[in-house]
């Protein structure tokens, strides 16, 4: 059987975009590997024997009966899946995200082509139309002026290859613009988990505050029931569903007055535990992860200011628990955006956004549905608590020349106050000496055809 011959799992969502199950054309699929660990699990006579069962009976009642029928949610561990999700708006995208095991991939705002991308419009008004592409219009008229100004400000040295340079300016000059990017607009997302875990997570989808995410929910489920009938057919208990659907819907958004600085807000590390560790924390050599047996120390919260921008990128930092902040103007737009751009733009860019704030008012909208139509570069109070291996890797990796200034910033902050909190434990950070500096090697940053 060929690539071309393999039939996928398709359904449609409601905003257009589509939920895909890959099959890889395994004989033996994700019920089936589930199915073979479980049985190496109760008997000795070895993964042969349990492959001719395996030709003889199928994994479907198996699945059955001892996964969805009995609850050993360990099996559904044992099988992984492929989802693509295309056509929904980043906040979905982050819904889907916000979970401690996320594996996958999101289309990246540097790589898409804004002037053909959907931007969702949930409301489905006019006056909400207008608003998404009044962002498109800024967003692609003034990018050429803002790249041409940054090819003024880092000028190509004579030993940098003109195509590399010219990546690095573009994706500087995207670094910038998709503070003007609306929420709504749309991406896609590759999700790559185990039955288990997908289960769990759709299990409170369905109670997520957007009916966007709602209808993604479902379509996935659907989707999911058609690929692995036997593997995702678990029974609904009412008390577990509405217990979900009031947390969810009633707490789920991170709401919080703004930090006025990045602050230490809680240090629950114990420090006598933490001294037996002190050759480990000191002999760490560079681009080497603490182990992870520094978490029985203790954890750390910081809470500071960062915008919805860059807090799609330090999402994606799973070992430490971060509230979904709700997107509001309520504490303004990133100082960066505005003053990145070239002199003559940024008092037509302030008085632009001033103008898409009183628009989206006049929506009268949910605070929840308002998000889609308010652009990425607001900040917004962010609440990061993670054991201190966690951390360590956090600020070192995002405190890099080539991540985005807002996160930059915040990262090299937080690892200040690391290194004042615990350099006498023996910690050392091993951090970007140049931070601020543009550097040409960001254009070398990608993925591409050969």
């Amino acid at each position: 059987m060929s690539i071309g011959d393999l039939k996928h799992t398709v359904k449609n969502l409601k905003s257009g975009g589509m939920v895909l199950v890959l099959n890889t054309g395994a004989v033996i699929n994700p019920e089936s590997e589930a199915m073979i660990q479980a049985l190496h699990s109760r008997s000795t006579g070895g993964v042969k024997s349990h492959l001719e069962i395996l030709a003889k009976k199928g994994a479907e009642n198996f699945m059955a009966n001892f996964y969805v029928g009995y609850g050993h949610k360990s099996i559904g561990d044992c099988g992984t899946i492929t989802l693509f999700v295309e056509g929904i708006s980043m906040l979905a995208a982050k819904a889907i995200q916000d979970w401690h095991l996320y594996s996958g991939q999101e289309a990246s705002t540097r790589y898409v082509d804004f002037s053909q991308q959907t931007f969702l419009n949930p409301v489905e008004s006019k006056e909400g139309e207008e608003i998404l592409e009044s962002w498109r219009s800024f967003y692609l008229d003034s990018m050429e002026e803002v790249k041409t100004h940054l090819r003024q400000q880092f000028p190509k040295a004579e030993d940098e290859e003109e195509k590399i340079y010219q990546k690095a300016i573009a994706a500087r000059a995207f670094d910038i613009m998709r503070g003007f990017l609306p929420a709504g607009a749309s991406t896609n997302i590759a999700w790559h988990t185990n039955m288990r875990q997908a289960a769990d997570k759709i299990a409170l989808l369905r109670h997520h505050p957007l009916a966007e995410v709602q209808n993604i929910a479902a379509v996935m489920q659907e989707a999911l029931e058609e690929a692995y009938p036997s593997s995702f057919s678990h029974k609904l208990f009412e008390t577990t569903e509405n217990y979900n659907h009031s947390w969810m819907q009633n707490d789920y958004y991170f709401e919080h007055d703004a930090y006025p600085e990045t602050t230490l807000l809680c240090n629950n590390i114990n420090q006598d535990l933490l001294k037996t560790y002190k050759n480990v924390l000191e002999s760490r050599p560079q681009k080497t992860e603490l182990p992870k047996f520094i978490a029985e120390c203790g954890t750390l919260q910081f809470g500071f200011m960062l915008d919805f921008g860059s807090f799609r990128d330090i999402q994606r930092h799973r070992a430490v628990i971060q509230r979904m902040p709700l997107l509001t103007s309520r504490h303004g737009f990133a100082d960066f955006y505005f003053n990145s751009l070239p002199e003559n733009l940024r008092q037509k860019a302030k008085d632009f956004v001033l103008s898409q704030e009183e628009k989206i008012k006049n929506l009268n909208l949910s605070k929840e549905l308002a998000q889609y139509y308010l652009a990425m570069g607001y900040n917004l109070p962010n609440r990061v608590t993670g054991d201190l291996a966690a951390l360590v890797y956090l600020v070192e990796l995002r405190g890099t020349r080539f991540v985005h200034p807002t996160l930059q910033k915040r990262a090299i902050e937080m690892a200040k106050i690391l290194e004042k909190e615990f350099s006498s434990f023996g910690l050392k950070l091993h951090l970007d000496q140049d931070p601020g500096r543009f550097d040409v090697k960001r254009g070398e940053h990608d993925i591409v055809m050969k």
